[in-house]
């Protein structure tokens, strides 16, 4: 991941290809090209089809990555409050730990008390209990509290396709 947005002029085009990715993220670039030609008055192969989504991928517009279904594992949200007395010389370490932890699906960093935050995922609350006892061993000198939280009963986990309509003209 950088820390840079995406260097990416969006087309008209590229911002329905992102809305019916949303909508079916299995479509393939020969569909993707039907549908824009069907409902949105574009003609392109879909080979440009394939080209653009590709290009969106490189410049890092949008990741993939496999999500498993929530019945598979025990999701957790962990937030990560400071010892301001041991930060300057440990945060790194620490921070590399969860970010790279085969656990960790998500990871970002907030403001308020509890500034990094994690959404990860466990096969049991032992596995769970028994990282949180690793990580105190592992960082405890940086880390004063871990708060984690459930996460159950997902009731939505999708992008809206809509969403991409605000790209156009909504970024500052």
């Amino acid at each position: 991941m950088t820390d840079d947005p995406p260097d990416w002029e969006f087309s008209e085009r590229d911002m329905y290809i992102l809305r019916e990715l949303s909508a079916d993220p299995q479509r393939s670039s020969r569909d993707l090209a039907d549908l824009l030609e069907s409902e949105y008055g574009i003609d392109v192969s879909h080979v440009t089809v394939s080209e653009s989504i590709r290009g969106m991928r490189d410049a890092g517009v949008f990741r993939e990555t496999i999500v498993p279904n929530e019945e598979l594992f025990n999701f957790a949200l962990f937030e990560f409050k400071f010892n301001p007395e041991h930060f300057a010389d440990s945060w790194h370490d620490a921070m590399v730990s969860i970010r790279d932890d085969r656990h960790t699906l998500f990871y970002f960093l907030s403001d308020g008390e509890y500034q990094w935050k994690s959404v990860m995922m466990f096969p049991s609350r032992t596995a769970e209990s028994r990282w949180i006892h690793d990580f105190y061993k592992d960082h405890g000198d940086v880390i004063q509290n871990v708060r984690n939280s459930v996460v159950h009963n997902v009731l939505k986990f999708k992008t809206d396709p809509e969403l991409f309509t605000e790209l156009d003209g909504e970024r500052s």
